[in-house]
């Protein structure tokens, strides 16, 4: 029986060496322990900061560079600090070569994943900051998801590749793969894709808004919602307008809402005297008819022409008003004020119109 060879079955033996490696070096471990909770700490302070800076900017719905940087802080994962934190103990103190290099493999899965969520909410928080002024939640809210879900994809994706590649996995095969299939994936939905991009082209340069009236073509309508696909207007004549925003974005469009003024020209035909005196009546009559509406302002009203037993002249005014049933209301009052200071002379409105008159044959 003496030949014969007895395992260690101690189990405290583990424990005695990680106990005795300790007191070996005890000196680094504790400094090791000192960075570690000095960098703990600093990491946990910005994240509760972040945190509080995200509350206060959502309470107030602002989105400033405030919220991107707290909305950054805030994604600091627990795991990564303890992972760091561990880290840096083992800088500082020497472990054995297998826990060193399990210590490192650790800290470069946890920073590569924790860097992919710092970049996808700052790109997140960069985008509500651009877009996030309380006119467009629906379609920033449609747009974010499928921006998240985009972002996040590439982001993991590029931080599996790192990993592999530090864990020493020849990434070179995948790396073509996802090349590849991402350039399959964009052919198969460049519709899609398309409509997105200028949806979020919308929302960026915000050529125009929700609520917006806008002109395009021969149309005109109000933005009332816009979409990753399309934007939907309402119509004056009451129908729903639906339009690509692809399709949309190649056309000229006018927006209505951001005009100062809108300018009115009215092509009227006086009959009546043609006299010096009623040229100059018709005149005072359309000041003080356009000026009896405080949002109107008269620009001219000049003599066209003559001819056919009537005078012909040219109203134009501004009106401020952007609501257009108001601005339907201001047209009427001008016109039933101009018909009824003209009744007190000798002269008669014949015609009214924003289209002028055909030229008279010769």
């Amino acid at each position: 029986m003496t030949g014969l060879m007895v395992p260690n079955l101690d189990p405290l033996r583990p424990t005695q060496s990680l106990f005795e490696w300790i007191l070996a070096n005890r000196d680094g471990v504790m400094i090791g322990a000192i960075v570690a909770a000095v960098i703990v700490g600093i990491m946990l302070i910005a994240r509760m900061i972040g945190q509080r800076m995200v509350e206060t900017e959502t309470r107030h719905s602002h989105f400033g560079w405030r919220s991107v940087v707290g909305r950054v802080l805030a994604r600091t994962n627990i795991l990564f600090m303890v992972v760091t934190a561990i880290a840096i103990v083992a800088n500082y103190s020497q472990p054995p070569g297998r826990a060193e290099h399990i210590i490192n493999n650790a800290f470069t899965i946890a920073f590569a994943l924790q860097a992919a969520i710092w970049v996808r909410e700052l790109i997140l928080a960069l985008i509500a900051r651009k877009v996030g002024d309380g006119t467009t939640e629906s379609a920033l809210g449609n747009a974010t998801s499928v921006i998240r879900v985009l972002v996040s994809t590439a982001l993991f994706a590029l931080a599996i590749v790192v990993i592999l590649s530090n864990l020493g996995v020849n990434v070179t095969a995948l790396v073509a793969g996802l090349g590849v299939g991402g350039i399959a994936i964009g052919l198969a939905a460049q519709g899609i894709f398309s409509d997105l991009f200028a949806a979020l082209s919308i929302l960026f340069d915000k050529p125009f808004k929700k609520g917006d009236t806008i002109r395009y073509d021969q149309s005109t309508g109000t933005v009332e919602r816009i979409g990753l696909k399309t934007t939907r207007l309402r119509a004056i004549t009451g129908e729903q307008l639906i339009m690509a925003n692809t399709k949309l974005l190649e056309r000229e469009i006018h927006n209505l809402a951001q005009a100062k003024a809108r300018r009115i020209t009215l092509y009227l035909a006086v009959s009546g005297e043609a006299s010096p005196k009623a040229i100059d009546a018709v005149g005072a009559a359309a000041a003080d008819a356009v000026g009896s509406q405080k949002c109107c302002e008269l620009v001219r009203c000049a003599l066209a022409g003559a001819g056919g037993g009537a005078l012909t002249y040219d109203l134009v005014y501004d009106d401020k008003t952007r609501d257009n049933d108001v601005m339907a209301a201001n047209r009427s009052a001008i016109l039933r004020g101009l018909i009824e200071r003209l009744g007190t002379t000798k002269l008669q409105l014949a015609r009214a119109s924003d289209q002028p008159t055909a030229p008279l044959p010769f």
